[in-house]
């Protein structure tokens, strides 16, 4: 394939824009990129697609995605994390069928793809979710991931003495062993699209000692992990209370810092907490909507950054979010932290496409195959369509992009050399049936739950 006359921002170490730009893609590799009129010459017996002035960029990365939320979608708005997790959440999942898991596992993905996430990181799949149909979607929908499945011993939740559901409770050798046979089984599966990682629940849902077991696993088969920290406030002073630590310096006690480790919210953080990740190599992933949706605070993203952390971009789930749509995360994260500092100069446009791409790609050690758009990485692209009313005019395509733009735009978007989206059509599924299958499973899930949820205004 041979992309012509676009404006392609690589994302490549100098930045470039590449202006009536084109790029070839042989197997699933990039092999070329530079001016239409020279590389048309040079790869004239290839399927050429003239995008017509549109905007290329990589395939975004969201590093931390629930799932299995996506089918408790709008479930628990406007309630505490507490109650919202006690109280709906975690019955709901507490519920869930494997073939809910699948059908959830579509919808999420579908609508990953169509607004152009190619590679997640899925934080972490409980037993009762179905592994094995879960990485099966991933499988026929043709996206990238890391799909971690969850560790745990304990049901509660920091001083939260039982809160978890009994549906949700595994023991270590459910969830632990459970994981090595799944990363037995799916590493490295579809074309090498699938790995595995583990999701320790955050602290309090799991002993120190299963950590530091879990934690050595990871470093003898080099897995990742990935892991909820430091989300609210209660989770710092449980740690403190309980451990006498810092949240970053109990992870650090239990072998959870490292280049190969994605801690997740990471709002009740110390001065010394960044200082420490940025010594570790440890990646954050900053989820912005989900934090200030459920009012947990905002991630001191600005001095991360300026001390070297390598911080990531997420949408979290269904019920904290309520979108899965990282081109609209992208621009809250942009001006969050503008507001709160009173500082329009803080975290500009281009830092947050950073955390969209190629510091998504860092966090999940992947930043030599994607994240970027350079000769012998993987094709994995999005083309986007400016020509909008909300778009135009595009005087700097990244501000369009992080300010003006959402997922709507995405006009293509291709994985592993593969085209899954073309003119805002998914074309690895059905898109009706997903949606079908979704509201139909969600009907079932909520009566199994006896959760009903009614708009708080009168219905007539």
């Amino acid at each position: 394939m041979l992309f012509t006359n676009a404006t392609i921002v690589t994302m490549n170490p100098a930045r470039e824009i590449i202006i009536n730009g084109a790029l070839a893609v042989e197997g699933n590799r990039i092999v070329a990129l530079g001016k239409t009129d020279i590389l048309v010459r040079q790869y004239h017996e290839e399927e050429v697609i003239d995008v017509q002035g549109k905007l290329i960029i990589p395939g975004l990365i969201d590093t931390h995605v629930h799932l299995a939320q996506a089918l408790i979608r709008g479930c628990a708005d406007d309630m505490a994390l507490i109650q919202w997790l006690c109280e709906r959440v975690w019955v709901l999942q507490g519920n869930f069928t494997e073939d809910d898991g699948y059908v959830s596992a579509r919808l999420c993905i579908a609508e990953m793809l169509k607004s152009g996430t190619t590679t997640f990181l899925e934080s972490m799949l409980a037993h009762r979710y179905g592994f094995n149909g879960v990485a099966r979607a991933v499988e026929e929908s043709g996206i990238r991931a890391c799909l971690a499945g969850i560790v745990m011993d304990i049901g509660t939740y920091a001083t939260q003495e039982n809160s978890m559901h009994p549906g949700l409770r595994e023991s270590r050798e459910t969830s632990l062993l459970g994981v090595l046979d799944m990363h037995s089984k799916w590493e490295g599966a579809a074309n090498d699209r699938i790995h595995v990682w583990f999701g320790p629940r955050t602290p309090g849902g799991v002993t120190s000692e299963l950590y530091r077991e879990m934690s050595e696993l990871a470093r003898q088969r080099d897995m990742g992990i990935t892991m909820h920290l430091a989300e609210v406030e209660a989770d710092k002073i449980f740690l403190k209370e309980k451990y006498g630590l810092s949240p970053v310096y109990y992870a650090e006690s239990v072998g959870l810092l490292g280049p190969k480790s994605v801690l997740v919210h990471m709002v009740w953080l110390t001065a010394e907490d960044i200082v420490k990740l940025a010594e570790t190599g440890t990646s954050v992933s900053h989820n912005p909507s989900s934090n200030s949706k459920l009012a947990s605070g905002v991630c001191k993203v600005p001095q991360m950054l300026a001390g070297g952390v390598n911080v990531a971009l997420g949408c979290d789930g269904g019920p904290s979010n309520n979108d899965y749509d990282l081109i609209r995360e992208m621009k809250l994260a942009a001006i969050i932290h503008k507001a709160v500092s009173h500082d329009p100069l803080l975290v500009p446009a281009e830092s947050v496409l950073e955390m969209a791409t190629i510091n998504g790609a860092r966090a999940l050690g992947l930043e030599h195959e994607i994240g970027s758009l350079e000769v012998g990485k993987k094709a994995d692209l999005v083309v986007l369509d400016f020509n909008r009313l909300h778009t135009t005019p595009s005087i700097n395509p990244i501000s369009t992009l992080v300010y003006a733009a959402t997922g709507g735009e995405v006009d293509m978007v291709v994985v592993d050399g593969e085209v899954v989206v073309e003119q805002g059509n998914l074309l690895t599924m059905e898109e009706d049936e997903v949606m079908e299958q979704a509201r139909r499973h969600a009907y079932e899930l909520y009566r199994r739950a006896g959760i009903e949820i009614k708009p708080r205004w009168p219905i007539v």
